[in-house]
């Protein structure tokens, strides 16, 4: 990628901007660094590396290279370098000596100080089975039995980022493709997969997940993916699908499982066609987990285990990392994920059906005794793998 003699940059004298530009990313990438931000202030240009979900701030740049950095992405993103006035997308491919190749989404933002800058590296996924994305067996058991069943509407739901689209993928996983035509409707298609039919949405063109989703009906499909519900629109066709003989897996932003049940009606949904629809619903987040290159014995902030809502023996005394050259000073090294899995079963349809409340959702849940969120998340505190206050933090 790198050409020192690219004549598109008036370059800053003695400051090699493309070979700048390479070196934030290799950095970026061995650090396992999902994005890069590319900020100019008043008198330097803050970069930030996302990385385990957590900003990170890394050694700014000298203030005079800003234009010429953005300049350097924008060419690279075969975006208008002239143009400084709206925000600009582009892609491109990241190469170096030792590295694969990366795939790089570019954005540019207008602001007070000029243009900001963000990299998302599209580091080659692969799908991983449900256990590795840390599910329990169970959940693990139950999951594999709904992705069996002929028809109905599978939903995972959390924020931006939580690792929904991978368990969708984990999902597809246990479908025997070859039996089962499965087709999807993605923005944008992460991975691959070679046995079954993939769409791209593309909005500019009309392709939009509601199109999409009716030309795929006519496709005899018998699982559907949909990316993601974003409109009242496809939601219906969605929904309307999965009573229909269909298998539905898609996504929502929800903050917890009780609250995508009744999602659907609050944006429109008949309850009674919600309540018939939904045979599972995935709620899920990420934690970071320790660093084991700097992990040490800690006695618990006695606050965090009032802030938990429930006793647990053995958290009085848990493990936390203090933070080395390996983890960037930030005491964590990767992510797993934690899950709220709820089969919907007959007293859920009746609950959803009579539009009663989140909180009357939560109370048929805890009577049931499913692990929550947090409950997940606590045993994985108890295991040393990751912190109460991380815990806290995501649920």
């Amino acid at each position: 990628m790198s050409d020192p003699r690219d004549p598109t940059l008036a370059r800053a004298p003695g400051m090699d901007v493309v070979r700048i530009l390479d070196q934030l990313i290799v950095r970026a990438l061995e650090h396992n660094a999902s994005d890069i931000h590319i900020e100019p202030k008043e008198h330097m240009v803050r970069v930030r590396f996302r990385v385990d979900g957590v900003m990170l701030e890394q050694r700014p740049l000298p203030d005079g290279l800003a234009q010429q950095v953005i300049s350097r992405i924008k060419v690279l993103g075969k975006m208008d370098i002239a143009e400084r006035r709206v925000p600009q997308d582009g892609t491109f491919t990241f190469q170096a000596e030792g590295i694969l190749p990366v795939a790089v989404r570019a954005s540019t933002f207008p602001c007070i100080s000029g243009e900001k800058a963000v990299l998302r590296l599209l580091l080659g996924a692969k799908v991983q089975h449900l256990l590795d994305l840390g599910a329990s067996p169970d959940q693990a058991h139950v999951l594999s039995r709904m992705v069996q069943r002929p028809g109905g509407l599978i939903l995972v739901t959390g924020p931006t980022g939580s690792g929904k689209t991978s368990t969708l993928y984990a999902l597809l996983e246990e479908v025997d493709t070859d039996k089962r035509n499965v087709v999807t409707l993605e923005d944008p298609i992460e991975v691959q997969l070679p046995r079954i039919t993939q769409g791209q949405v593309e909005p500019k063109a009309g392709f939009t997940f509601a199109t999409g989703l009716r030309s795929i009906l006519r496709q005899d499909p018998d699982v559907i993916l949909v990316g993601e519900m974003r409109d009242v629109e496809t939601a219906r066709i969605a929904v309307q699908a999965s009573l229909t003989g269909h298998l539905v897996l898609s996504t929502l932003h929800t903050n917890s499982a009780a609250d995508t049940m009744l999602r659907l009606v609050d944006m429109g949904l008949e309850p009674y066609v919600v309540a018939n629809a939904l045979i599972c619903v995935v709620a899920q987040r990420l934690v970071r987990t320790l660093c084991p290159a700097c992990t040490e014995p800690h006695t618990t902030d006695p606050d965090l285990l009032d802030d938990i809502g429930f006793q647990m023996p053995g958290l009085e005394r848990t493990l936390r990392s203090t933070g080395c050259a390996r983890c960037m000073k930030s005491g964590f090294k990767g992510r797993t994920a934690i899950f709220d899995v709820v089969p919907v079963d007959d007293e859920i349809r009746t609950v959803i059906k009579a539009s009663q409340t989140a909180a009357d959702v939560k109370r048929v849940l805890a009577k049931k005794g499913l692990p929550t969120l947090r409950r997940a998340g606590v045993d994985l505190v108890l295991t040393g793998q990751t912190t109460l206050a991380e815990v806290l933090r995501v649920t």
